[in-house]
């Protein structure tokens, strides 16, 4: 048993030092307070929630963006209106996927990351006029 000073009485009653264990082990003479440490908090799981929702989300409506580019390619080459409104939806939604992400972070919308919503896009753009 651990004394209020911290260290451990031997069989002798002389106090040698507290053994200092890695973190990933229990304390056997704390074993409560060793599980509590190694749990974690609320906020990290709120975080790792946080984290996952995100890449979902992202991922997701991604997909979805460069399904509409790749749309735009095998559209009918005399549909010019069509090929131009799928490139424009694909942008559109990529903008938004990457908004989403930083809103579920709670950082502003506005922001050069957007810019990364553009890519499936230009990628649609440049396979489907050039």
């Amino acid at each position: 048993m651990t004394s209020v000073t911290g260290l451990n009485p031997n069989r002798s009653g002389d106090a040698e030092p507290a053994v200092r264990r890695a973190r990933h082990l229990l304390d056997p003479n704390d074993i409560h307070g060793s599980h509590m440490r190694s749990v974690g908090s609320e906020q990290s799981l709120s975080n790792v929630q946080r984290w996952v929702m995100s890449v979902l989300v992202v991922t997701t409506l991604e997909h979805l963006a460069a399904g509409l580019a790749i749309a735009a390619v095998f559209f009918p080459r005399e549909r010019l209106d069509g090929r131009i409104g799928l490139n424009f939806l694909a942008a559109v939604v990529g903008v938004l996927a990457v908004a989403a992400g930083l809103l579920i972070h709670g950082k502003r919308p506005l922001s050069p990351w957007l810019l990364v919503g553009l890519v499936p896009a230009l990628a649609g753009v440049w396979f489907t006029f050039i």
